[in-house]
């Protein structure tokens, strides 16, 4: 029987003036590996909490922020910034996703920060980067993507630029940002000294690109940048949303005993000496007469008995889902990675965990976000110390 572990970021304390996706999802990686998080919130609440529950952002917010402590800070006084500068003293790391400048305007840059406490990891997620041609230039998920070359590739090959569905600048910004706050961490292990680290929304996207790229340069930059559905670097052949009976299903064939065992499901061995399909070059240079062959053996079948088919070739393949199919997928609710809560303010949902799985650590229990400067007594009394006489003039003045 394995011994019970601890969570390996327990005992890191964060101060989190993170907001929207990209920063708080970084910092919700580090709640649910067991570090307490101290979300440090404006007098109105974060950008995304201010939305409000009828513009569909409560589910995103609660998803992000549950297992995190909230204060309330006005940091545009005197007093809060005193308040704030107390408690950096005791924490192992800020996590900010301001536009460059904000904090040193504020007279809480990372060179204060980091003299008011050496052994801070003082991490700061943006756009573009704090410093270079791009810096200032307003960040949203939607216009990095614009910049990074993801829109250019994503849509059909004669048609407009089309945006990627879900927020994925933001969200791979938020995972290295984790990744760049943890490797700090492990570094002032050995070095006993803090450091300051950022990352790109731009930058962290740009290694996704990575098939897109291959074609770009294959052809001297003349082949068309869109794909669609089709592979980005057009190298796999079949590599292609198909339609079925009742919806879509997604095949790929990455090499020859994948093709073989999809045309041996398909009952036509005798593609196997067809010149034209007779390796993955030769379906490549025929890509419209493959997936044209595909498509029309797949419209004969749910897309759910199909899958089943295929997978029985050892084909690589998925129906394609909706949101309802997702959110209720067994697979994901079975292995705990989706869970339905009740939160006191936004009512019933699925919520989803951390994906980092840390084995002979059990899960902690999946906490819902606190309501603005819900945990400011527990935080500025019993963890700063400060006495109650003080938290009230704090309060009284609008500080806190």
């Amino acid at each position: 029987m394995n011994e019970t572990r601890d969570l390996p970021l327990k005992g890191i304390v964060v101060a989190d003036l993170t907001q929207i996706y990209n920063g708080p999802y970084a910092t919700y990686l580090m709640a649910m590996a067991g570090a307490r998080v101290i979300k440090i919130e404006p007098p109105g609440g974060e950008h995304l909490r201010k939305r409000g529950a009828n513009s569909g952002a409560a589910m995103p917010f609660a998803m992000l922020n549950g297992n995190k402590e909230s204060v309330r800070i006005d940091l545009k006084t005197p007093e809060g910034i005193a308040l704030f500068l107390k408690l950096i003293e005791r924490v192992d790391v800020v996590v900010e996703n301001f536009a460059p400048g904000v904090l040193e305007r504020l007279g809480i840059g990372k060179q204060i920060l980091l003299k008011q406490n050496p052994r801070l990891i003082y991490a700061s997620g943006s756009g573009y980067g704090n410093e270079g041609l791009y810096s200032k230039f307003p960040a949203m998920d939607l216009t990095v993507q614009a910049m990074s070359g993801v829109m250019s590739v994503t849509g059909e090959a004669n048609g407009s630029p089309m945006k990627v569905g879900p927020a994925i600048c933001d969200f791979f910004g938020g995972t290295h940002l984790y990744g760049a706050i943890v490797t700090a961490l492990f570094e002032r292990e050995r070095s006993g000294k803090g450091r300051s680290v950022e990352v790109s929304m731009m930058e962290s996207v740009y290694a996704s690109l990575s098939s897109n790229l291959g074609l770009y340069f294959s052809s001297n930059g003349e082949a068309p940048m869109r794909t669609g559905n089709r592979h980005g670097g057009l190298s796999l052949c079949p590599y292609n949303v198909y339609p079925t009976k009742d919806g879509y299903i997604a095949i790929i064939c990455n090499h020859q005993e994948h093709w073989e065992g999809l045309i041996t499901a398909m009952s036509r061995e005798d593609l196997k000496s067809d010149e034209r399909m007779i390796s993955m070059k030769a379906r490549v240079a025929n890509i419209d007469l493959v997936d044209d062959l595909i498509a029309k053996w797949t419209e004969q079948f749910p897309k759910q008995l199909l899958f089943e088919k295929l997978i029985s070739y050892r084909v690589p393949c998925a129906p394609v889902r909706d949101l309802k199919e997702v959110v209720n997928d067994p697979h994901m609710h079975a292995r705990g990675m989706l869970e339905e809560i009740h939160h006191p303010e936004f009512g019933d949902m699925t919520v989803a965990r951390s994906p980092l799985r840390f084995d002979d650590s059990p899960n902690i229990k999946l906490e819902p976000s606190q309501r603005l400067g819900e945990s400011n007594e527990i935080i500025f009394g019993d963890w700063l110390g400060l006495p109650a006489a003080e938290i009230e003039l704090l309060a009284d003045k609008g500080v806190i």
